[in-house]
C-alpha cells in the first residue's frame, strides 16, 4: 500500500528543516493519491523541477512506492512555471512543493533508466 501524498509530504519537509534548509508547500493537492513536484531553488535564481516517474520506471515489487525524475534541470523559474500549469491543467489534484536546499536529489527516491537486457 501507497504511503499517502500529505504524509509523505510532511515528511519530506521534516527532513528538510532537520537539514537545516527551507521548504513549503506552494500547493496542496490530493491528500490520499496526489501526484508531487518538487521546485528545487538554487542561489543563483535557477531551479530543477522533480516529478514522478513514469511507470515503467517501476519493478513489479516497488509499486507501493514513489519514484521521482528530473522533468527540468536548471532552467529559468518561467519554464518551470509554465511547465507546472500544463501539468496543473491535466491534473488539478497535484502537490507543488518548494525546496531551497543544495541537494533534494539525495532526499528523493529517484528513477533510475531500465537497461535492456540486449
Amino acid at each position: 500500500m501507497r504511503l499517502r501524498t500529505d504524509i509523505f509530504v510532511s515528511a519530506l519537509l521534516r527532513r528538510v528543516f532537520a537539514m537545516g534548509d527551507f521548504a513549503a508547500v506552494e500547493k496542496k493537492g490530493a491528500e490520499e493519491a496526489g501526484a508531487v513536484f518538487i521546485r528545487q531553488h538554487f542561489r543563483n535564481g535557477l531551479e530543477t523541477l522533480y516529478g514522478p516517474a513514469p511507470q515503467s520506471f517501476f519493478d513489479e515489487d516497488e509499486t507501493a512506492g514513489r519514484l521521482f525524475e528530473i522533468r527540468l534541470d536548471r532552467q529559468e523559474p518561467d519554464a518551470v512555471r509554465e511547465l507546472l500549469e500544463r501539468e496543473r491543467r491535466f491534473d488539478p489534484d497535484l502537490w507543488i512543493v518548494e525546496l531551497e536546499t543544495a541537494d533534494a536529489a539525495s532526499l528523493l527516491p529517484l528513477a533510475v533508466e531500465k537497461k535492456n537486457p540486449l
